[in-house]
C-alpha cells in the first residue's frame, strides 16, 4: 500500500511535468483540438523553440539572461549571508543573541509579499527603482535560510574542532573560512538551491520594481506574452511560444539541482576529531 501511495504522488507531480512536454510539441491548432496529455499530429517542438527565441526581437534571451542574473547573484549572496548568519548564532555567544535569533524566526513568517511595497518606497527614495540591484538586493535576505544554517551548524561543526584550531592560532575568520565553510558546504548548498528556485520563479517583486520589458525575467514575460494572447483579439498562436517558453525555464533549475545534488551528503566531519 505504501507503495501504491509513493507512485500516487509521484503521478500526481509529474502529471503537470508531461503535459507541459507534450503541449510543447504541438502547433497552436493542435494545443487546443487534441488530446491535452497526449502528442498531436506532428511534432513542431523545434519550430516553437525558434518562435520562442525570435519572436518580438528575440528579446526571450535577454529575459533568461536577466533571470540567470538575479537568481544565481541573489541566491549565492543569500546562500553565503545565511551561512555567516548561522555560523555566528550557532558558535558564538554575545549579548542580545536569543533576542536576534527570535526576530529571525519571527520574519520567517511575514509573507514576503507584504514587504514588497515598503521595499518599493525605500528603493524609490534612493533611486534604484527599475535597476538589476531592485531585484537583487531583496532576496539577499532569507530569514529561513539563516534559520536552517544556525541549526545545521550547531551540529556540523564540532566545538572540539574549533577549540583546536585556536590552539594553533587561527582566528575567528580564518577558522570559519578553512574548518566551518567546509563543513558547512551541505548547508550552503542547499539554501542555495532554496533561493535559486525562490529568485528563479520571482514574480511580484520585478513586477513592482521594474518597467522596462529589457529588465524583465522570465516569469514577467511570459506572462505578458500570455496576457497578450488570452486578451479580446489577441495573438492565439503565442500560447504555444508561452508553454515552450515555459518548458525551457525549468531546464536550468533541473540542471543545478542535478550539479549540486553530489554536495548533498553527510559525513563530511568524520574523523575530523579524535575521541
Amino acid at each position: 500500500m505504501l507503495t501504491l501511495l509513493m507512485l500516487a504522488f509521484l503521478i500526481y507531480f509529474l502529471l503537470p511535468l508531461f503535459w507541459l512536454i507534450v503541449s510543447a510539441t504541438k502547433d497552436n491548432g493542435s494545443l487546443f483540438s487534441t488530446f491535452g496529455l497526449w502528442f498531436g499530429g506532428g511534432f513542431d517542438f523545434f519550430q516553437n523553440l525558434h518562435d520562442v527565441f525570435t519572436h518580438d526581437g528575440g528579446i526571450y534571451g535577454r529575459w533568461l539572461l536577466n533571470t540567470a542574473l538575479y537568481a544565481v547573484v541573489s541566491s549565492v549572496g543569500a546562500a553565503f549571508l545565511a551561512t555567516l548568519g548561522g555560523y555566528a548564532f550557532a558558535k558564538f555567544r554575545f549579548p542580545g543573541r536569543n533576542l536576534l535569533f527570535s526576530i529571525v524566526l519571527g520574519s520567517i513568517m511575514v509573507p514576503s509579499t507584504v514587504l514588497t511595497l515598503p521595499t518599493y518606497l525605500l528603493f524609490s527614495k534612493i533611486g534604484l527603482v527599475n535597476t538589476p540591484l531592485a531585484v537583487i538586493v531583496p532576496m539577499l535576505m532569507s530569514p529561513f535560510g539563516l534559520y536552517l544554517m544556525r541549526v545545521y551548524a550547531e551540529d556540523a561543526v564540532p566545538d572540539s574542532l574549533i577549540d583546536a584550531a585556536r590552539m594553533d592560532g587561527a582566528g575567528a575568520i580564518r577558522i570559519f573560512w578553512q574548518v566551518g565553510f567546509r563543513l558547512l558546504l551541505p548547508g550552503f548548498v542547499t539554501v542555495l538551491l532554496f533561493q535559486l528556485v525562490a529568485s528563479w520563479n520571482n514574480f511580484f517583486l520585478p513586477l513592482i520594481m521594474l518597467n522596462n520589458p529589457k529588465l524583465y525575467p522570465m516569469t514577467i514575460g511570459l506572462a505578458q506574452w500570455q496576457a497578450q494572447a488570452g486578451g479580446v483579439g489577441g495573438a492565439q498562436p503565442l500560447f504555444s511560444i508561452v508553454i515552450t517558453g515555459s518548458l525551457v525555464s525549468i531546464l536550468p533549475l533541473v540542471a543545478a539541482f542535478l550539479l549540486l545534488q553530489r554536495y548533498w551528503q553527510g559525513g563530511l566531519s568524520t574523523g575530523s576529531v579524535k575521541d
